[in-house]
């Protein structure tokens, strides 16, 4: 529920409903399984201050999950993820690291601390992170999701025609992830992701193949990640914080160019 809102809130909008798309195996799972789901999702839904209006459930072989959510926004106001520009900052406004935790949560090897740590990421809405920016010239947004944090940026580079550097110490990586990767406890998708990203990543040889794969990490309802102008960065970084938004500046948007995305130390 909260990874449907964040489109909305990516595109500098504001939800105003949203729908239920719910797959159910109600002949091998008991209803009440069915029940918390939708209490969970009203619940993300009530703190995002919008109702959902029905939707549509039909029986599946496995469970699934979404919402369909509706928004507003003027016209000229609307954040796109192709309007970066040379010399913007790079904002990330959630630590990642959750698909790989959530590998582990599956083999049973996650530790009840990090599972919490990791559910308590997921679970928490964009909506104040998304309420920050006004007034700051962002530039360009979008969320980070199932392409991970260089997936998602290569469509901010290549939509806007210029060049990027991360600097990968400055990523902010949710406790454990590293020791869990270094371990091989990585998703199909992250490993996807490392392959898709390659030909226009250009990775500094100190960073290791388990860095690349977190940076690459496909996340379920991740941050917000921004392009504004560096001038300003650091006063919309005082401010995500002020706001308990785990926020970093990780790197800039630096040239024209192909979309080429260069991972330094930091």
């Amino acid at each position: 529920a909260a990874n449907s809102l964040s489109d909305i809130y990516a595109m500098g909008a504001r939800p105003i409903f949203a729908l239920n798309i719910v797959g159910f195996p109600d002949k091998r799972l008991p209803l009440d399984v069915l029940r918390f789901i939708l209490d969970g999702a009203r619940s993300k839904a009530d703190e995002a201050g919008i109702s959902i209006n029905g939707g549509h459930t039909i029986e599946d072989s496995e469970p699934k999950y979404g919402l369909a959510v509706t928004g507003t926004v003027n016209p000229r106001e609307i954040l796109r993820n192709s309007g970066a520009r040379p010399g913007d900052a790079i904002i990330l406004t959630k630590p990642i690291g959750t698909g790989i935790i959530a590998t582990a949560m599956k083999r049973g090897i996650a530790s009840p601390e990090m599972t919490a740590r990791a559910v308590d990421v997921m679970s928490s809405l964009n909506r104040a992170a998304a309420e920050a920016l006004d007034g700051f010239g962002v530039s360009a947004c979008t969320d980070v999701t199932g392409f991970g944090l260089i997936g998602h940026l290569k469509e901010m580079t290549q939509g806007a025609g210029v060049d990027a550097v991360i600097w990968k110490d400055r990523v902010p990586v949710i406790e454990g992830t590293f020791e869990l990767a270094a371990e091989g406890v990585v998703p199909g998708g992250t490993v996807n992701n490392h392959l898709f990203t390659a030909p226009v990543t250009d990775w500094d040889q100190s960073v290791s193949e388990t860095e690349r794969m977190i940076l690459c990490d496909a996340q379920t309802s991740g941050g917000l990640l921004l392009a504004l102008p560096e001038g300003r960065a650091e006063e919309l970084l005082a401010e995500l914080i002020e706001r308990g938004i785990e926020a970093a500046k990780i790197g800039g948007f630096t040239k024209k160019g192909a979309g080429r995305i260069a991972v330094l130390p930091g």
